[in-house]
């Protein structure tokens, strides 16, 4: 038996762990039960974790084709991006969509349909999928596609992992001059600024971060970093000959759990205002290399260590676009007022997307991390009220305590593919600790 948690580390499930090799050896797990697929352990909460047999599907890790006229990859679900990136940027080639973390399974990605800095631009990375193989309840492979098995191919996108476990899939790169991006940080004193550079900002990428425990006149202040792929002309002369070679980031590791007395208000308040005064000062145009500006974060090992042996919630949320501004600064008062707010605090514009049960709506989402405890658990009972409230939704790959009723609420399709599931004689053999909990 396997003590499994997602990377809040919060819940954890005692469950049996299995590396399937192949197609046969995971027709033999879901011989034995319920089986839930799992890349490498990125998403936040429950939703990589079966007690009855979790797939661990990093032994199912090679990249099969690829077509350099099209960017099109042919590879296995547990190829890992961070490994897509070394392979193939340096021919020009990067993912036309990427999560805040390179450290994440192609399987995954699917299972959560992942979103980016660009997705107002460029929609989910669904988008960005010619086709996927599952393996049913039944055991067949099946190829879906916008063509062929279309229903299975939508569901699939966002369907975390309960459609069957994905095999193999084909994603189409994008085409880049260099690994640099051409940023602009823009500082935005309030929430209305900040919403104003969304919507008027040209960029393929923007993502702000956000000081969450700023009040009155200070909520809501941000640093919006916009950023585009840098064409060689955009380079220094000496960069220019080699403009995919970029700084190797030399990894740190967080050594311990932190004690929990280190999370307060005060070291919050103090880090967030800090954070803004230093950062608010490189202001303007920069270059940046691609890691730096896309996996902040990769370059911290064991980060989430930071929050304390009791893990932590991420609390993730899109707010629908006319309700958006009402939606966030009721948000963002109600985390001001009881000083628990977060390190990370992460405001992105989604674009328009219609889908069976992906995440992304239009309008905004915020991100942010909280230790847990039972005083936090209540705040976020609190936050899904406001959710609520404004028509926002939640993001599964994020979650770790949502309520069934919440969800139902929040998200009218929930039941339709709950339903469906049912119906298809999925629901008794794909099932995670997170679709039990929620009714899935």
């Amino acid at each position: 038996m396997a003590d499994l948690s997602g990377w809040g580390r919060y819940p954890r499930v005692e469950g049996r762990l299995l590396r399937p090799r192949g197609a046969a050896e995971v027709r033999a797990a879901l011989a034995e039960g319920p089986v839930i697929a799992r890349g490498n352990g990125r998403s936040y909460g429950d939703s990589a974790a079966q007690p009855a047999g979790t797939l661990d599907m990093r032994g199912m890790a090679h990249m099969l084709d690829f077509d350099g006229r099209t960017g099109v990859l042919t590879a296995e679900a547990g190829v890992m991006l961070e490994d897509v990136i070394a392979t193939f940027l340096p021919r020009g080639w990067f993912p036309a969509v990427t999560p805040g973390t390179k450290l994440v399974t192609l399987g995954g990605m699917i299972a959560a349909d992942v979103h980016g800095k660009n997705h107002r631009r460029d929609g989910s990375f669904g988008r960005h999928v010619d086709w996927v193989e599952v393996l049913g309840p039944d055991g067949v492979v099946r190829r879906a596609s916008c063509s062929e098995n279309s229903e299975l191919f939508g569901r699939t996108l966002g369907g975390m992992g309960l459609t069957g476990v994905i095999l193999r899939c084909a994603i189409r790169l994008m085409r880049v001059e260099s690994g640099w991006i051409r940023q602009d940080m823009r500082v935005a004193p309030d929430l209305d600024a900040a919403m104003e550079i969304f919507e008027t900002a040209e960029s393929r990428y923007a993502v702000a971060w956000f000081d969450c425990l700023g009040q009155g006149a200070d909520l809501g202040r941000s640093l919006v970093m916009l950023g585009d792929h840098a064409d060689v002309a955009d380079l220094p002369a000496a960069r220019r000959a080699a403009p995919f070679v970029t700084p190797r980031r030399r990894r740190k590791r967080v050594p311990v759990d932190a004690p929990a007395i280190a999370l307060n208000r005060h070291t919050l308040r103090a880090f967030n205002s800090l954070y803004f005064r230093v950062n608010a000062r490189k202001a303007g145009p920069s270059l940046v290399d691609w890691d730096s500006y896309f996996y902040p974060l990769d370059a911290i090992l064991d980060w989430n260590r930071i929050y304390g042996r009791r893990g932590f919630a991420q609390y993730q949320v899109v707010l629908p676009l006319e309700a958006s501004r009402g939606g966030l600064a009721a948000l963002l008062r109600t985390i001001a007022t009881s000083g628990r707010g977060s390190f990370l605090a992460v405001l992105k514009r989604l674009g328009p997307q219609e889908s069976a049960f992906s995440f992304p709506m239009e309008g905004y989402t915020l991100a942010l991390d909280f230790p847990v405890d039972p005083a936090v658990l209540s705040l976020l009972d609190r936050l899904d009220d406001i959710t609520l409230a404004h028509g926002g939704r939640h993001y599964l790959a994020k979650d770790s305590r949502l309520s069934r009723e919440a969800l139902r609420k929040a998200d009218p399709r929930a039941a339709a593919f709950a339903a469906h599931r049912r119906e298809a004689g999925l629901a008794g053999r794909f099932a995670s600790a997170q679709s039990e909990r929620l009714g899935l």
